[in-house]
């Protein structure tokens, strides 16, 4: 797959690495629309054109509909993107990587919320899909995250870029069950509102533009997950809780691991 980072914190990272990996394509959305790898319009190709060779018997009907699929096949097969996957939102890269992009403005300084999720430990705190992150060393770090029926899925990742309080980029090893690259930019806000911060992440669903489609339709939405994630992380930052409503007695959930520091990094000034 083509370089997107999936980044994420760690303070057991809070140097740069001494040693550069090698330099990632920048992040940059190719197209909007959802492309099909050529695996995918080769398949599309010979069922439009079985589905073409059918529609000459048959019923009324019957012919019409067998017509009607195998021109839409083979026009995916020939565009090489798939419409319906257009229609859900998916985007995805000329490699054929899934995309997914969210910005949100939390109102502190860029530092802060860069220290935070450049501790890698605290990502599962952030992103509820991973399970866990542990710092292998000061470039690498194992990533696990919840899979369907209580399984669970590991690789290991990289760090590609470390720019103090401004971006963090990653990307998966080779050889990972789920191919996948990120980056978190941080920006200071327009009228000293606080840090604009942006997600990019790319992964390679299995089964390409088709596994995607599928995914969605089952209901597996990674653009609002990514936008959940954020929203909560705002409310973590700027009120020092994720409201909540369970129990209904207080209205507060676990402060965010960034709150816990300062109020830890506080309590011995006392």
């Amino acid at each position: 797959m083509g370089h997107v980072d999936f980044a994420t914190p760690g303070a057991a990272m809070t140097a740069q690495p001494t040693t550069q990996p090698s330099t990632p394509k920048p992040y940059r959305d190719h197209s909007t629309e959802s492309l099909l790898s050529p695996v995918e319009r080769g398949v599309m190709g010979v069922l439009g054109l079985g589905a073409l060779a059918l529609s000459l018997r048959g019923g009324p009907v019957e012919r019409l509909l067998l017509a009607a699929v195998g021109v839409g096949f083979t026009g995916m097969a020939a565009t090489g993107t798939n419409p319906l996957a257009t229609a859900l939102k998916i985007r995805q890269n000329e490699e054929g990587d899934t995309l997914v992009s969210d910005a949100v403005t939390v109102g502190q300084p860029p530092e802060r919320l860069y220290a935070i999720w450049r501790d890698l430990t605290n990502l599962p705190g952030l992103m509820k899909h991973l399970e866990s992150v542990q710092v292998l060393d000061e470039r690498r770090s194992r990533w696990t995250v919840k899979g369907p029926a209580g399984t669970a899925v590991s690789w290991d990742a990289e760090l590609t870029a470390d720019e103090p309080g401004r971006r963090i980029a990653w990307r998966s090893l080779p050889g990972a069950a789920i191919e996948n690259s990120g980056e978190v930019l941080f920006r200071p806000a327009p009228g000293d509102r606080g840090t604009e911060i942006r997600v990019n992440l790319a992964y390679h669903a299995p089964g390409g533009t088709t596994g995607a489609v599928i995914a969605r339709i089952a209901g597996q939405e990674p653009s609002q997950q990514l936008r959940d994630d954020l929203m909560r992380f705002k409310r973590e930052q700027e009120l020092g809780f994720a409201p909540t409503t369970k129990g209904q007695s207080s209205g507060r959930a676990e402060k965010d691991p960034g709150q816990a520091q300062q109020q830890t990094g506080q309590g011995g000034q006392k």
